[in-house]
């Protein structure tokens, strides 16, 4: 951020007199700055995103001030009920290819967006200094609205994994009038944060925040194995760089990435931890868990996969990573990762507007049997069932199956979607 002009301890009035001009220069300069950052692509300079015979791709502009990249499947007939897909974090729309074509062949309107902050989507500040608060949850669900309503739709039904997973879960609990059901996946939703209660006569405390990466994560730098959380890892300056401009490249980062987070990485067997404390944290792999002195470059490149396991992966081959690859080495990794720079008072205070309520549409978990996420956060997985949703209609964990649920198991989530969204419908 550009430095606070402003007059010293020793300022005489003439320097008080030109600070004004001093500040308006300095202003320029940041205006000019942030504007660089603003990412602009244009599209005919890109090469075509390989999707199967039915999907398409096109682009959608003034979107909340963002021109949208859609992958679109079901577009057919402009009747056809509306499923919005929200992926995850280092992902696209392209994760979704395999599940758009049973949801248009069950005859629904399928979009799928690349989210703010990734692959084709313009408009967007990419600069790590630039304004975070964008990418707040609930102007997340001002972009799924507009999307929605862009393409004709008056309601839809809604779908997020990972990242996506709470901005699907916020679309449907704060306009349940559009967003008329919601499927979640990888990460549960524990609900919005609370406001601090019966505390104007002081006769009762407000209490602790409650415990999150940010506060745990001096405890994780104490332990024998000293550790890091990931999250917090993800806030930093260097986390960019350091998967952006990994030695081993970034299409061999995120093959170690995919593999180590699959179920193809024997050693995830997720159970439920005791409590949010860094000893129960710590017994989660590195890539949550994190040693303190290793970026996610070097945590990943001690677990690649070797090239006949490259080979024998059915649900990821390297031409199909190859999509991801390409489109990070063009973008690198801070959009996505502004989304985890989504901590402190600002961001508590703007959810804190919708303490108390529940998403009372029909709703859907659906995760891998090997995928840690749904277990990192204590007892979210269970706030989820019990408080949070109040019309869950099934929670499936799915064998074979660890972090990219849609994309190592497709067909039994295609499956689970149609039947929980025919129903909800």
């Amino acid at each position: 951020m550009s430095p606070e002009v402003g007059p010293s301890s020793g300022s005489t009035r003439r320097s008080f007199m030109i600070t004004p001009t001093v500040a308006a220069v300095s202003s320029t300069v940041a205006q000019k700055l942030a504007h660089a950052a603003i990412v602009r692509t244009d599209p005919e300079r890109l090469p075509p995103i390989p999707l199967p015979a039915g999907i398409r791709s096109r682009y959608v502009s003034d979107i909340n001030e963002l021109t949208f990249h859609v992958l679109e499947a079901g577009f057919e007939d402009k009747s056809r009920p509306c499923v919005l897909l929200l992926h995850g974090f280092p992902e696209l729309a392209y994760a979704w290819r395999k599940v758009m074509l049973p949801l248009a062949s069950a005859g629904f309107h399928v979009l799928a967006p690349d989210m703010r902050g990734y692959g084709r989507t313009m408009g967007w500040d990419d600069s790590y200094d630039g304004d975070v608060f964008m990418f707040r949850h609930t102007n997340l669900v001002r972009d799924a609205l507009g999307l929605v309503s862009a393409f004709g739709h008056r309601s839809a039904a809604v779908v997020g994994r990972d990242a996506g997973s709470p901005v699907a879960a916020y679309c449907a609990l704060i306009r349940p009038d559009v967003f008329r059901s919601v499927a979640m996946m990888t990460a549960p939703f524990a609900g919005p944060p609370p406001l601090p209660f019966d505390t104007v006569d002081g006769t009762r405390q407000a209490g602790e925040p409650p415990s999150n990466a940010t506060s745990i994560n001096g405890e994780l730098a104490k332990l024998p194995r000293p550790r890091k959380h990931y999250q917090v890892y993800y806030t930093t300056r260097e986390a960019n760089e350091n998967m952006w401009h990994c030695p081993q490249g970034v299409h061999a980062f995120l093959r170690a990435y995919y593999y180590y987070k699959s179920a193809d990485w024997k050693e995830n067997k997720p159970f439920r931890l005791k409590s949010l404390t860094a000893e129960e944290l710590a017994k989660m792999p590195t890539y949550y868990i994190m040693d303190l002195d290793k970026g996610m470059a070097e945590t990943v490149a001690a677990v690649m996969p070797t090239p006949a396991e490259i080979a024998a992966c059915k649900w990821l081959p390297d031409n199909e990573l190859a999509v991801y690859s390409a489109e990070y080495e063009r973008t690198g990794f801070q959009g996505g990762l502004q989304g985890y720079r989504r901590t402190g008072p600002r961001f508590t205070a703007d959810l804190q507007t919708y303490s108390g309520r529940t998403i009372d549409v029909p709703s859907l978990f659906i995760a891998g049997k090997s995928d840690w996420g749904v277990f990192q956060m204590p007892g979210a997985f269970e706030r989820m069932q019990s408080t949070a949703c109040t019309e869950m209609r099934g929670v499936h964990l799915l064998d074979g199956a660890g972090h990219w649920v849609e994309q190592e198991q497709p067909e039994e989530v295609s499956r689970l979607l149609v039947q929980f969204l025919q129903s909800a419908a």
